[in-house]
């Protein structure tokens, strides 16, 4: 699990925006399931180890709907948001 202060100073490698953290994954059940999300790029970056792969190119992408879904839930369960 992210410390929440370097969470909220990690940004998209590819945007530069900022990422939602789901420290215990979308369910809100496992840290295991931990991921960071770049609604910018409506990408989705796992954890390997506990250590977020930042790689865009091994992120998975994310249609519009699951982005908004995802932000919904984020809402939900009150996570820092951008902006």
């Amino acid at each position: 699990m992210l410390p929440e202060s370097f969470a909220t100073v990690l940004v998209c490698p590819r945007t530069k925006q900022p990422l939602v953290y789901f420290p215990r994954g979308e369910r809100d059940v496992d840290e295991a399931d931990a991921f960071l999300l770049c609604p910018a790029a409506r990408l989705r970056y796992r954890f390997e180890d506990g250590v977020p792969a930042l790689l865009p190119e091994e992120a998975e992408e994310l249609s519009e709907q699951a982005t908004a879904a995802l932000l919904a839930r984020a809402k939900q369960l009150g996570l820092r948001l951008p902006g």
